[in-house]
């Protein structure tokens, strides 16, 4: 499988404290995976670095066929290069339809001009009702998403980013707050989603990762603490030790 994101040697400190330590990590095109981890692992720090929002002190991040350096781009180029990053609160407008909320996170140009004339075509309406499908929100297209629940917000949000066409999605913890049914849907929409992109959630919920069937890090301190399938790092003894035994 061909390398889609590798980080290697990745350290960052925060006021001497080592948030990110000698990290090293790849993820395929395609694949699905999961990174957990105790609090203060440094899951968080670790997407921020992705994304452009943190620069590490050392180490390199390389992304795409050609391997290019995300750490010399900046956090919107890293966007539209094709990273797209859902955070665990979802972030909607409230007070527009679930279809215009969709219409709005089309990718295209995002010029003044373009977006002061904008017309939707034919194909663009085509698409939202093709994201509305993928996410399962289809009955709620003409409803404000500040009706929804936090479930459908989640999948909305996650619709939002798929609209974008992103090449990699990085999703940090998804299950929380959702009722099981939501759970269950998520995890078909994250598998979904995998199939033609590769995607990264972060999450503390063990049986949901479990049931997205997909390689596990365990983060711990900043490094990788073991990797593999989600029996393989549950058995891990230093695993049981720092994180699950707690």
């Amino acid at each position: 499988m061909t390398t889609l994101l590798e980080v290697s040697g990745v350290s960052v400190s925060f006021d001497g404290f080592k948030a990110i330590n000698n990290l090293s990590f790849q993820v395929a095109e395609r694949e699905l995976r999961a990174v957990i981890g105790p609090n203060g692992a440094g899951k968080t720090t670790f997407m921020d670095i992705i994304t452009g929002k943190t620069r590490p002190d050392q180490g390199h991040v390389r992304y795409g066929d050609k391997g290019a350096s995300l750490l010399s781009m900046s956090e919107s180029r890293i966007a539209q290069a094709g990273v797209g990053r859902k955070f665990q609160r979802p972030t909607v407008f409230e007070d527009q339809s679930v279809a215009d909320n969709l219409m709005m996170a089309l990718k295209r140009d995002r010029g003044p001009f373009a977006v002061l004339f904008f017309r939707p075509s034919a194909a663009d309406r085509a698409r939202v009702e093709e994201l509305a499908d993928e996410i399962g929100l289809t009955p709620a297209l003409h409803r404000k998403a500040g009706e929804l629940s936090h479930g459908q917000k989640q999948w909305l949000e996650i619709g939002m980013l798929l609209a974008q066409e992103p090449r990699l999605l990085l999703v940090d913890e998804p299950a929380a707050g959702m009722t099981p049914a939501e759970r269950e849907h998520t995890t078909d929409l994250l598998k979904e989603a995998a199939r033609t992109r590769a995607v990264v959630v972060v999450e503390h919920d063990m049986e949901f990762v479990r049931r997205l069937e997909c390689k596990v890090t365990v983060l711990h301190e900043g490094s990788v603490l073991a990797e593999g399938s989600i029996d393989h790092v549950t058995r891990n003894e230093k695993v049981i030790e720092v994180y699950l035994g707690r």
